[in-house]
């Protein structure tokens, strides 16, 4: 099941943005979580026009956070924070209970036999949507940026 706590407010006329959310490890829970986030970060209007980008982000980054970094495993927990300001944009945090992984080690889906792979293409996509991507805590920690 799906938890969703909202820390922090939201403005519209001073365009702020602070939200929390956690959810269980489950696949299932991925879409009702990305769109009630979307429906907030749509409400606020803080990157209009590029909605759809975000909301592609934020689902792969979320199922690779449950799939890949929590294992499925639905005793543990996916956090996402959502924060936005006028100077720094919109700024998602996906933090995941794994081990970690390296960025870097991830094969180009554009090169080779990956072409034909069925899976490992949510970090590409995540890079070409989003205007800044960063890994933290040995790639546990996924921060997206979008102005």
């Amino acid at each position: 099941m799906t938890e969703s706590v909202p820390e922090g407010s939201h403005s519209p006329g001073n365009k702020v943005l602070k939200l929390r959310v956690t959810l269980a490890a489950d696949r299932d829970a991925v879409d009702p979580v990305v769109q009630s986030v979307m429906q907030v970060v749509r409400d606020v209007q803080v990157v209009a026009g590029k909605e759809d980008s975000v909301e592609l982000a934020l689902t792969e980054a979320l199922a690779n956070a449950v799939v890949h970094g929590a294992k499925g495993d639905v005793t543990k927990v996916v956090e996402c924070d959502v924060i936005y300001d006028e100077p720094q944009g919109l700024v998602i945090i996906v933090r995941d209970p794994g081990e970690g992984f390296d960025p870097n080690g991830v094969p180009n889906p554009l090169q080779g036999e990956n072409v034909y792979s069925n899976h490992g293409r949510g970090i590409y996509l995540i890079n070409q949507l989003m205007d800044e991507v960063k890994f933290a805590r040995n790639g546990t920690e996924l921060h997206m940026r979008k102005k």
